[in-house]
Parts: structure tokens; sequence; C-alpha cells
């Protein structure tokens, strides 16, 4: 089964004075109206030249540009090409280079089916996807920095984007852009391609042999290639290998959860943020490994031809490991979106077996992590208003393919525990409900590092503000990115006030390993007794576990 952005939501159960720092950025610098520019420093903003923004790397020296006294660097390779011999292979190391490379545009995106983009889709207008060129030579990252070699041992910040296991880019949103949230923190960005879908996860092992032991999982160690390659190039572009927070959403979110599972990622981050999308558990192998001799038998292949499988064009290769996909799941029932489909495999080697973070004596990174959802995830009425005046009657209707005859007592849990919540925010809350992030905190304080709970209530006033606090609203805030990120939130002082706080209290976390700092009030660390969570809206503050008696009506 695909997995993508939104079957990712709908499926999964999702929810909803910086330690000295001085703010270098106003935070409406991205979008400055001519009438406010200063003329005596309304000067150069974009440099580019002979001897500007040159970095050495382990395999050459690469040139970037500077943008707004931040250095920017885009798709410079940390692995080889992927297609051919390399397709389902482990990644390998780049080929070196003499000449100074160019690292001025982002690099191609991992072979997938790209988001619907045609004109006539709100959802182009509202997130308009920021694609180019579709291949398998696609292992590349991007950095934004405010210096180069000078010592500055900056905090490191990876971005792990959003698209399930299936979809994405490392700048698919203009969200996603790092330049402002580095230059007001004095830290490095990097955001990162790696194989997605069926290129990434096709698990040969149990049909291919040795060659194929690892192809279950070479997406992930695509991840933790980029997480290598951080460590021993960062400190060239201003950053500190010891300190780096790996951070991701939806998608991204369920990957930053993997990380912090795999032994190999210990030592390579440091702590971890995972938004709208977590996970506890990977893929039981026995599923992935009866998915592969599905797909060999779809291509008409016998174990000793799987080679041929490298040999198909990637489009090709999409369509048959779906077509596989598909026909497994009706020949033998699909054991879910969390459990089967393409995505991390819990082989034992490089992802866990069993629960993740259940033994704290294991070698896998034991890190603080910091969680975070929106109030609506999934908003029904977002693109109907119509459903603006459903009544409660009307969402249990809606709700009992889904929870069957426990509908009815769900939708009057909630409509108890949030009283002044119209209908179509009830089904809202119930949709995009806190099982999945109450989950993870919970396995994760098996551990000894801390544990951060937020949950996002800021509401956009776009779409007559039915969009409210929606799946990608809060990245945005995060980055510094509420004015160029305008189609989520409209922009102005309303979503940039929110965003600094929320910027404070991740740069906070990514030095310290404690969010608490910045503009907002006390956030205590999670427990299991109490839920603490930071309610992240116009008015910030701490609530226990808010939505618990409604949420333990779901089971």
């Amino acid at each position: 089964m695909r997995m993508n952005r939104r079957n990712f939501v709908a499926k999964a159960g999702l929810g909803a004075a910086t330690l000295g720092i001085t703010p270098a950025l106003s935070l409406s610098s991205c979008t400055v109206p001519e009438k406010s520019r200063d003329p005596e420093n309304d000067g150069q903003v974009l440099f580019i030249g002979d001897d500007i923004a040159l970095a050495q790397t382990n395999y050459g020296k690469v040139k970037g540009y500077m943008m707004n006294s931040v250095y920017s660097f885009l798709g410079i390779p940390y692995a080889a090409d992927a297609s051919g011999k390399n397709r389902f292979m482990p990644p390998q190391e780049p080929k070196p280079w003499k000449e100074v490379r160019p690292a001025v545009y982002p690099g191609n995106s991992a072979p997938q089916d790209i988001y619907d983009r045609k004109p006539e889709n709100y959802y182009s207008f509202v997130d308009h996807w920021n694609y180019d060129e579709v291949s398998e030579d696609c292992l590349r990252l991007n950095i934004w920095t405010p210096g180069l070699t000078d010592g500055g041992k900056r905090p490191v910040l990876v971005w792990l984007h959003g698209g399930g296991f299936s979809k994405g880019n490392g700048l698919e949103q203009d969200g996603y852009h790092g330049e402002s949230f580095s230059k007001y923190g004095n830290v490095v960005f990097c955001s990162i391609n790696h194989r997605l879908g069926p290129i990434g996860f096709s698990d040969f092992s149990a049909i291919g042999g040795e060659k194929y032991k690892h192809s279950g999982n070479v997406g992930m160690l695509d991840v933790l290639a980029a997480l290598k390659w951080i460590n021993q190039n960062i400190e060239n572009f201003g950053g500190d290998p010891g300190n780096v927070t790996v951070m991701g959403q939806s998608g991204g979110g369920a990957k930053v959860c993997v990380v912090a599972a795999m032994p190999e990622a210990k030592g390579l981050v440091h702590k971890a943020v995972a938004l709208s999308g977590s996970d506890v558990k990977g893929v039981d192998r026995t599923y992935s490994q009866e998915l592969g001799r599905y797909i060999l038998q779809e291509a008409n292949l016998t174990p000793s031809q799987i080679d041929q499988l490298q040999e198909l064009p990637w489009k090709e290769y999409l369509v048959l490991a779906n077509r596989a996909a598909k026909r497994m799941e009706q020949e033998r029932g699909g054991p879910g979106m969390r459990r089967g489909g393409f995505g991390p495999v819990a082989d034992g080697l490089h992802l866990p077996e069993g629960q993740f973070y259940a033994d704290a004596s294991l070698a896998s990174p034991n890190v603080p992590m910091l969680l975070c959802t929106t109030f609506h995830e999934w908003a029904p009425g977002r693109t109907e208003p119509e459903l603006e005046n459903i009544t409660l009657e009307g969402v249990i209707d809606k709700l009992r393919s889904a929870y069957g005859d426990k509908a009815a007592e769900i939708v009057s849990a909630y409509d108890k525990t949030f009283p002044n919540r119209k209908p179509i925010e009830i089904w809202s809350l119930i949709v995009s409900n806190r099982e999945a992030v109450i989950r993870t905190a919970n396995a994760k304080l098996k551990q000894n590092a801390p544990v951060y709970m937020a949950w996002f209530g800021w509401s956009s006033p776009l779409f007559n503000h039915r969009m409210r606090s929606f799946h990608c609203l809060d990245i945005s805030f995060w980055f510094l990115n509420t004015d160029r990120m305008v189609t989520h939130t409209g922009g102005g002082a309303r979503p940039r006030n929110l965003a600094k706080k929320m910027a404070g209290a991740l740069l906070n976390f990514m030095h310290k390993g404690d969010p608490n700092g910045a503009d907002l009030p006390n956030w205590p660390q999670y427990t299991l007794e109490k839920g603490e969570t930071m309610v992240l809206n116009d008015e910030c503050k701490v609530e226990y576990d808010p939505d618990r008696e409604a949420r333990q009506k779901l089971s």
C-alpha cells in the first residue's frame, strides 16, 4: 500500500530570550512592503561570484550563494546516483570531483507519483508543491548557514520531509525553507531527499540472498548516509556535528521516530522533533518479505533473475510494485498501513523488531524528544462550506463507518470535553485524534531522555476560517516562515507573533534538549500520569492531557 501525506493522516489516527541568542532577523523580512524599505539600507541582497559561498567537503568544493546574509547550498550529493546497479542497494559514496561544483539548485526528487497540481485544485493553491526533475539520482541535501569555517559550532537541524514514505522532497513546500530560521537563530539548517516507496522499501531479503538483505530499508539508510555526511562535513559549514537535531512532519515525523530507534544513528543525532506524524513499530518482516515475492511474481521473474528489476525504468517499477501490493492485499488481506505497505522494515538489523524504545539499554539513540500535532489535522469542511452547518447527529452518521455503534458515544464524549466547539470541529478533533502521538510519547518514556508534548491550535483565517489548524500549518511557525508560506497563514503580525515564540522554544530545544527559556510559559516535561501538553495558540498555555477522557472512548 502506498503511503502519502493524506492517507497517512487519515488512517494513522494522527492528531492533533533564547539562551542568550540575539535575534538577527526581523520576522517580516521575507516580504517587506516597498513603502517600509529604508532607502539608506536598501542594498543588494543576493551575492554569487568566484569567491563567494565556497565550502570544502570530503568529496570536493561546492559553491553556493549568499541571500539575505545567509549562505545557501542546494543539491549537494551525499551519496551516489541510486539507479541501475545501485537500486535496492545501500547508498554508495559519491564520486569525488576536482572542479568547484555549483550548489545552487535543489536536487532531483525521488521517484514517486507526484501530487495533483492542476490549476483547478485548491490544494495546488494552498500548498503549491515545489517539484522539478524526478530521478533516482536524488540523494542530495540542502544547507543554509550564517557562517563558514568560522568555528561557529552552531546547532544543526536536519529536516525530514513529509509525504508518508512515498512522496515529497526536502523543499516541497515554501514552509520548509531554511533561510529565516538559520539567520534568526544562528543555526545550520539542512534538508534532504532520499529514496521513497517501492524504490526505497522493497524487501527482497528472503529471495535475493546476501546481496539484497538491506533492500527493505534503503530509504532509511539514505537518511543515515546523509547524517553521516553531515557529521563529517558540517563543521566546514559552521555547524557542530556534536549537536544535531533531526526534525520532520507527517511522514517525516514518523521518519524521526524511526531514526531515533536505529542503532546506527547513535552519535549522529542528539535531539528529535516529530510533528503530526509518529511511529512505534516498523513494517513486519514476514509481510515485507512476502510482498517482495509478490513483486517478483508480478514481474514474471525467478529469484535468479531478480537483478533484472534493477534494469527497469523507475516508472515501470513503481507501477509493477504497486500493482503487486494491491494484488497481495486483495488475496491475503492487508495488515493496515501502519504495519504494511512500503515503509521501514523491522528487520532486526537496522530497525528493532517489536516496539521502539522498549529497552533503554539498547544501542539506539536515547535522545530528548519533542512531539507536536495540530487540533484539526484533517478538517472535513476545508473545501466544503456546506459541512459547516452539520449537526452532531450528522457527525455521528459520518463516523459510523469507522466506529460503528460506538460513534454516538465517541461524539458525545468529545462534545462534553470540548463544549464550545461546533459539530464540524468535534468531527475534526475525532478524526485528528491524538492516539498515535500519545502512544509514541508513552513508549519513549521507557527511555531516560525527556519528552515534551505540544498541541497546535492556531486557526488559519483562510477559506472563511474553514482550514482551522490543519495538517502542515505549524511547520512555517517553527521555522519563521509565516510570511513566506502565506497560503497557509495569511501572513502578517498575528501568525508572526506566535512563530517567534515557537521558534525560540525550538532553538532552546536544539541547544539543550529543553524548550524552556523563550517567550512561552513554563513547559513541563510530559509524564504518563499528567500528560503535560503545551497548547500553542495566540495565547499559549499548558494543559494536562486535555482530551484524555474523550480519547479513551476511541479504543
